[in-house]
């Protein structure tokens, strides 16, 4: 396979079908979604069926995670979920084509923003095949033009899933490229695609540290993106109990192997003989290794020593590290120091206390008594999600409908001169 030519193809492919689904009108847009959600419960049996062979593939292969394998199935909870998802995104306002802020100036002229698509995605992932309909539906929605590069591990679950897309984009009449899989497992095809700066707009890396970091090297093209989900739950003297040791299982255990689950727990001084034993019960018995600051050890037992690299570590496993500070500040020092700007959550009934971690804490996401899971497009209410952003610049936090476009100024005058 020449993938020189193979590539040039599909990014020639990608940027003629954006300029036909950029302009398509949100009755069109939903169409095809609401035929997506048909063809995904038609074909139901036979996506299950695929993913049990690239399931049992991967087991078969030599490092593989029970983490990795959940990320990889797709059950009925988790198809019914991405047909929730795109049910989401039929019930969001199309933003394409609104024109916002339209205000008259002093020359008479009227000045507004309006939303346009980005283009051509180019979107780079791991493991996770409902990312193939999200990022699908998301694009569809906002007009852009995609193209998937999943990995090798779900190759059989994806191509299933591109062929619902596509049906549902011709019985709509809607040229199918819009939304084009990379159906080899070459890995020279993404260094090739990430310089085609000329064909993609933007790049969107979902996966493991290394994954990204290799795109943001690599890419000539601007990366939406955030490397690592080091998420911080801090419980304040002044939490509610029963709250913190709810939302601290909920954040570690409810998926351990998602980038929005607890990797460290700061807890203050004056409540942490308190809470700590009580914790360590619920954990042990979710089978979750502690590991520990030395004020930590003191207090339970079952905890390991923490390293300067724990709190450094994103795990997606089943183990959390625990260090104890002072008050406010040393927790807000700690997620400075070690945090990936992704999701931070702090646990308290002083509001004021709250109000000052919300504001200070750098995040994508600062949640105030609530678990660090809810940090999801979907949950957000956008849908579905292409992605988590821990960029300054664009899209920030969960990345739905509105991240995938962006704003151009509209001038409307009459025979207006300067």
């Amino acid at each position: 396979m020449d993938i020189n030519s193979y590539v040039d193809n599909v990014c020639l492919l990608a940027r003629e079908s954006s300029r036909e689904i950029s302009c398509i009108t949100q009755t069109q847009k939903d169409s095809i979604l609401n035929d997506l959600v048909n063809e995904i419960k038609k074909n139901r049996e036979d996506i299950k069926s695929e993913n049990k062979i690239d399931i049992e593939a991967l087991k078969k292969s030599e490092n593989f995670a029970e983490s990795f394998i959940d990320r990889l199935l797709l059950n009925d909870l988790r198809i019914d979920a991405m047909i929730d998802s795109i049910v989401e995104i039929i019930a969001i306002d199309d933003p394409v084509g609104d024109i916002k802020e339209l205000k008259t100036m002093p020359s008479g002229i009227k000045v507004g923003k309006m939303s346009m698509p980005l283009g051509v995605i180019a979107m780079i992932y791991e493991s996770r095949p409902n990312v193939t309909i999200d990022a699908s539906a998301l694009s569809i929605k906002s007009g852009n033009s995609i193209i998937l590069r999943g990995g090798s591990e779900s190759i059989r679950t994806n191509i299933v899933l591109e062929k619902c897309v596509k049906k549902a984009l011709q019985e709509n009449n809607v040229n199918t490229n819009a939304v084009q899989l990379i159906n080899k497992v070459d890995r020279k095809i993404v260094n090739e695609l990430l310089v085609r700066n000329d064909s993609i707009d933007i790049v969107i890396p979902r996966g493991g540290k290394n994954l990204i970091k290799l795109v943001d090297e690599i890419s000539s093209i601007p990366v939406l993106k955030h490397l690592d989900g080091i998420c911080h739950v801090y419980i304040h003297e002044d939490a509610d109990i029963n709250k913190a040791l709810e939302i601290s299982v909920n954040s570690k255990t409810q998926r351990t192997g998602v980038c929005n689950a607890m990797e460290t727990l700061i807890v203050d001084t004056n409540i942490s003989e308190k809470f700590l034993p009580l914790l360590e019960e619920k954990l042990v018995e979710k089978k979750v290794e502690l590991r520990g600051c030395s004020k930590t050890k003191k207090i339970i037992n079952s905890v390991k020593d923490a390293t300067q690299e724990d709190w450094e570590t994103e795990y997606l496993d089943s183990i959390l590290s625990i260090i104890i500070v002072e008050d406010l500040s040393g927790a807000i020092n700690h997620i400075s120091t070690y945090g990936s700007g992704h999701t931070d959550v702090i646990v308290t009934e002083n509001d004021q206390v709250a109000n000052s971690f919300l504001r200070n804490v750098d995040s994508s996401s600062v949640m105030h008594n609530a678990s660090s899971r809810f940090a999801d497009g979907f949950e957000y209410g956008l849908g579905a999600e292409i992605g988590i952003s821990t960029n300054k610049l664009h899209a920030r936090g969960p990345v739905g409908i509105e991240g995938l476009t962006n704003e151009k100024y509209i001038v409307i005058g009459d025979g207006n001169i300067r």
